[in-house]
């Protein structure tokens, strides 16, 4: 083996390539769903009664709160009960909720169908499911095709939400989402084997008694605190930004999706090479400045020219070449900071701060755009974003550490191995994990010697 090959480059075996993307199909079924209404909602919501920007602002973002609250007993639920039922009970919850804002009248009913369907944020239980079907070795690759089905999907919603609802209206954005949940379960239900054995993953779940030891690292609470800002500043700009196309920009909705198809493939196109330069140059401090520094251009832009089609169409585009840059770089951010034992609640952590994020961004700028003109909305996200740049510039550059996860004998000596291992030059971690029957390393992939890490691990002596 080739001392820079790393063992989780192996390819996926049919099976586990059939139920990564199975686990990613539920995760896009559901991000669907969420993301559908997006473009449309500030625009139908009005129409409801006893509508106000206040209360289209808590409808379109409240699914965060109970989505922030929930995420963590779903993952130790699903290790006490199974994966499978704790899926299928939050899609459905998720897919009563949907159904119950898809037969509302009134803004209060609507915020109740939002709130249940944060009851499905079953995310870390599907990936802690992704985890017990596939092999340590390649658990990498297939979390990473479950990110790019995120993303496609998202793409797809804002193009598909303006398109649909010409035709079904915001009602049947949530009747077909709760159809949509209703498949993903019987996915769930029939189309995935249930596990031998419930195994504790340490890298997907918020333990409670680690918080504490968590929330003392300045800069996982910073990059908590960015995430937070960036789906504040995305539910806030989308309570105004479908009333500018239509009203400033002249674009009807039933076209919308022509402005959003473009600039969103555009965005992702651009996003890559941002990607690169953060991870394999090492520069995602500088690639995490610039983008918040795009999105700060991006909201004083839509704000200035709000009338004119050509520079609203540049301005989204930078908006969202900025904001899939940022949804990318951040995990990874808060994955090489985090230590090992403590991986799985800074992940929880930050996940919930994007939620509630959501939730205070449809709050705050709803009640803003309620007495005030939509500039005022703006300003919010400008002012947010600028002291997140200042936090941001004070964080330390993250040390370039990978996680890998190798399979170990489970009669392996766990002190000595965790020992010899640290030993390696390029090892930063070692955790081993008996009854995964694992070992989650922290390393260097340019200095670190893998016939080393992989002689220790398999005993030999060479």
């Amino acid at each position: 083996m080739n001392s820079k090959d790393l063992p989780e480059t192996q390819n996926l075996t049919r099976r586990e390539r059939r139920m990564s993307m199975t686990l990613a199909s539920i995760f896009a079924l559901r991000m669907l769903g969420l993301f559908m209404i997006m473009p449309i909602f500030s625009l139908y919501a009005p129409h409801y009664q006893g509508a106000t920007p206040f209360l289209i602002g808590i409808a379109l973002g409240i699914y965060g709160i109970s989505s922030g609250l929930l995420q963590a007993p779903w993952g130790w639920l699903s290790d006490k009960y199974g994966r499978k039922p704790i899926i299928i009970i939050g899609l459905l919850l998720f897919a009563l909720g949907s159904v119950v804002a898809a037969l509302s009248h009134s803004m209060m009913l609507l915020v109740i169908g939002r709130f249940l369907q944060g009851f499905g944020a079953v995310g870390s239980t599907v990936l802690a499911y992704l985890a017990d079907l596939t092999r340590p070795e390649v658990r990498t690759r297939a979390m990473a095709m479950v990110g790019m089905t995120i993303g496609s999907s998202f793409v797809l919603a804002m193009v598909l939400g303006p398109m649909l609802s010409t035709v079904i209206g915001l009602s049947g954005i949530f009747g077909l989402t709760a159809i949509l949940a209703v498949i993903a379960s019987l996915t769930v239900a029939y189309a995935l084997p249930t596990p031998d054995k419930l195994v504790q993953h340490p890298d997907q779940f918020l333990e409670p008694v680690q918080i504490g030891q968590t929330l003392k690292n300045r800069d996982l609470l910073r990059l908590n605190f960015g995430i937070f800002v960036l789906h504040a500043i995305l539910t806030a700009t989308f309570i105004v930004l479908p009333n500018i196309l239509i009203n400033g920009a002249k674009i009807d909705l039933d076209h919308q999706w022509m402005v959003y198809l473009p600039v969103l493939v555009l965005a992702f196109v651009f996003m890559v090479p941002m990607i690169i330069i953060a991870e394999k140059r090492r520069h995602m401090k500088s690639v995490l400045l610039l983008a918040i520094i795009g999105l700060i251009i991006a909201e004083i832009a839509f704000s200035l020219l709000h009338d004119n089609r050509m520079m609203i169409g540049l301005t989204i585009w930078l908006f969202f070449t900025a904001f899939t840059t940022l949804e990318a770089i951040l995990p990874s951010w808060v994955s090489k900071v985090a230590p090992v034992k403590r991986k799985g609640t800074a992940l929880g952590l930050y996940s919930s701060s994007q939620f509630l994020g959501a939730f205070a961004g449809g709050a705050i700028g709803g009640w803003l755009y309620m007495g005030v003109h939509y500039h005022i909305v703006y300003l919010f996200c400008v002012i947010l974003l600028a002291v997140w740049f200042w936090g941001a510039s004070r964080m330390n550059p993250p040390v370039y550490l990978t996680t890998r996860i190798l399979s170990i004998n489970t009669d392996t000596d766990v002190i000595s191995l965790e020992r010899n291992l640290l030993m390696v030059a390029g090892v930063a971690e070692a955790v081993v994990n008996k009854q995964e029957a694992v070992v989650y390393l922290k390393v260097d992939s340019k200095i670190v010697d893998n016939d080393v890490i992989m002689s220790l691990i398999s005993g030999r002596s060479d």
